[in-house]
C-alpha cells in the first residue's frame, strides 16, 4: 500500500550562538515558536522582528501553512532573528517565488542568508580578546 505524500518542510536557522528549527504543514496560517502563537510571544521587539518576513509576503501565502519554530541558545533576540530566518526561509521554499526572493533581500538580506559573525576569543593578558592590561613606568 502507497502512503499519500504530505509535503512537509523542516528547516534551520542560525543567528550568534542560537539556532531555530521550523517545520512547516499545510494548514490554516497558524505560527508558533516554541509552542506559543506568535501573536502573544514578548518581548513585543522581539515579535516584530519575527513577524517581518509574514508581513512582507502577505496574507494569501501566510494563511496556507502552519509553520512550528523551537528555538534554543543565545538570546531573545538572537533566537528572534533565528526564528525570522526558518519563517523566510519557509515562505521562500514553499512558494518557489522569485518575487518573494528580491522582496525579502531589499528589505534585509540577514532573513534569508546567515550573518557569519561570531565573538572573537579572548587571548591571554588582558580582560577580553583586544583590550591589555596597561603599564606604568612610573
Amino acid at each position: 500500500m502507497i502512503m499519500p505524500s504530505r509535503k512537509v518542510l523542516v528547516i534551520s536557522g542560525k543567528r550568534k550562538t542560537a539556532t531555530a528549527r521550523g517545520v512547516t504543514r499545510p494548514g490554516g496560517g497558524k505560527v508558533r515558536i516554541n509552542r506559543v502563537p506568535i501573536e502573544i510571544v514578548e518581548p513585543e521587539i522581539a515579535r516584530e522582528k519575527i513577524m517581518e518576513p509574514l508581513m512582507q509576503a502577505g496574507e494569501e501565502v501566510r494563511n496556507q501553512i502552519d509553520i512550528e519554530v523551537t528555538t534554543s541558545g543565545g538570546g531573545y533576540m538572537g533566537q528572534a532573528e533565528a526564528a525570522r530566518m526558518v519563517i523566510a526561509n519557509t515562505l521562500l521554499k514553499w512558494t518557489k517565488s522569485a518575487h518573494l526572493r528580491t522582496v525579502f533581500s531589499e528589505y534585509d538580506r540577514t532573513m534569508i542568508v546567515g550573518d557569519a559573525r561570531r565573538k572573537e576569543p579572548k587571548k591571554f593578558g588582558g580582560p577580553g580578546a583586544r583590550a591589555k592590561g596597561q603599564k606604568s613606568y612610573r
